[in-house]
């Protein structure tokens, strides 16, 4: 069946659809469903990557989104155990011009539909997916339900008002829903071709991992940098779980950290009974003024201490938060692998532009950046915030994803430049 534009979509049901997406403004896509069978409600956004679209759907910061796919071959190379960024739920479905063809590549372990309904993840195909995503650029991120029936049956008036009847994500935490319950060591260590994710430290010193840290294909292998070091000698970086992506961890072991998780809920006095030389504050979705409730103190207690801290995404705007500035919720957002940001300020003086990965529905407004936080990146396409230092203190975030996974590897060097300075 021809791509549903949502511009001339058809109200009554077209013979084969098996998929449908219902806008809470009655728009009506129908479709082709693949992958788990079921509805889902959410916000429907759209990310430009290329590649890595295993990776996009298990990253928890997508909780309680649909992802439009602006590009149409997605599930090529099909789907593999080792490129799950998380085992929890991260994206509620994903909507494709095309429906996922048998997959050409040797890491294929199974098709993406085939994956996506182990999963519990809906697919919805045929859609006009350029026509939806100027829409979404047009009038802002809508809220809708995105629904897989493989007999092709559907309660429209259902769908409809199970999309009016959500609240959207404005004034929801969502970062206790995708973050771990309980703290412990991380031990995975980088992928690498053939030999898959390798073990950090010596095995003598790898506890058991923790939930996340998942050991498919683990060597036995000395730590990641090659220079034997032991856990004990590292700088000890306590990462609080908002939502992480594994790779964030392996990132921080790989720039020479040793890494505890703990859950988004954890106290001041939990955090620092760890010991720790630096903190991390993890990406993660939702409203960050919801999840601020409950960060925020912690991390005004961090500063206030001097503990070295950096944060990513929602770990950011947290931070940001915590420093006396306000967050807002973006239009359309940024999601892709492709986003140009430009350092311009304080350590990052220096205007070098950085292409890097984004996933991020709300931003903070630099106009409220209080005095003593400086602005050290900014968007490229827009002119919006994407990083901050706090003037005095070790303690720097950035909008962004510097792990990527998927997406380009411009910005390791803020692990570096984190865990380098840790004593």
């Amino acid at each position: 069946m021809a791509p549903a534009n949502p511009s001339v979509a058809p109200k009554s049901q077209p013979s084969g659809a098996t998929g449908v997406l219902v806008l809470a403004d009655g728009t009506i896509l129908w479709g082709v469903g693949y992958g788990a069978a079921g509805a889902a409600v959410g916000e429907i956004c759209f990310n430009t990557s290329m590649t890595g679209y295993q990776e996009i759907l298990t990253d928890p910061s997508y909780a309680g989104q649909i992802i439009t796919f602006t590009f149409p071959h997605i599930g090529n190379v099909g789907a593999n155990p080792e490129d799950m960024e998380r085992s929890v739920h991260g994206a509620l479905g994903a909507i494709t011009r095309e429906l996922p063809t048998a997959p050409s590549n040797f890491r294929s372990v199974q098709t993406l539909p085939e994956w996506m309904t182990e999963q519990g993840v809906i697919g919805l195909a045929g859609i006009d997916t350029r026509a939806l995503t100027r829409r979404i650029r047009d009038a802002g991120a809508p809220n809708g339900v995105i629904a897989h029936s493989p007999d092709a049956k559907f309660d429209i008036d259902a769908l409809l008002a199970m999309a009016r009847g959500w609240p959207g994500l404005e004034g929801l935490d969502l970062a206790k829903t995708v973050s771990r319950t309980d703290t412990g060591e991380w031990t995975g260590g980088i992928w690498a071709l053939g030999k898959g994710y390798q073990t950090p430290f010596a095995s003598s010193e790898v506890e058991m991992p923790i939930d996340g840290a998942r050991p498919h294909g683990v060597s036995t292998s000395l730590d990641t940098n090659g220079n034997g070091a032991t856990a004990q000698a590292r700088p000890h970086v306590v990462a609080i779980d908002y939502g992480a992506k594994d790779n964030i961890f392996r990132s921080l072991v790989k720039a020479g950290a040793r890494v505890t998780v703990v859950p988004a809920t954890a106290t001041l006095d939990e955090v620092l009974a760890l010991e720790p030389a630096g903190v991390f504050l993890s990406n993660g979705p939702g409203d960050p003024a919801a999840t601020g409730d409950y960060a925020v103190p912690v991390i005004q207690g961090l500063l206030e201490r001097n503990v070295p801290i950096f944060g990513i995404c929602l770990g950011h705007q947290l931070l940001a938060l915590a420093a006396g500035a306000r967050t807002v919720k973006m239009h359309q957002g940024h999601r892709g692998a492709n986003h140009p940001v430009q350092r311009v300020g304080g350590d990052f003086a220096d205007g070098v532009v950085e292409i890097t990965s984004m996933n991020h529905g709300f931003a903070v407004d630099a106009s409220t950046l209080p005095a003593g936080v400086v602005e050290t990146h900014k968007s490229l396409f827009d002119g919006s915030n994407c990083g901050i230092a706090i003037t005095g203190k070790n303690a720097f975030s950035v909008q962004y994803h510097p792990e990527a996974s998927p997406g380009p590897q411009d910005s390791f060097y803020l692990f570096e430049k984190f865990v380098g300075g840790l004593k």
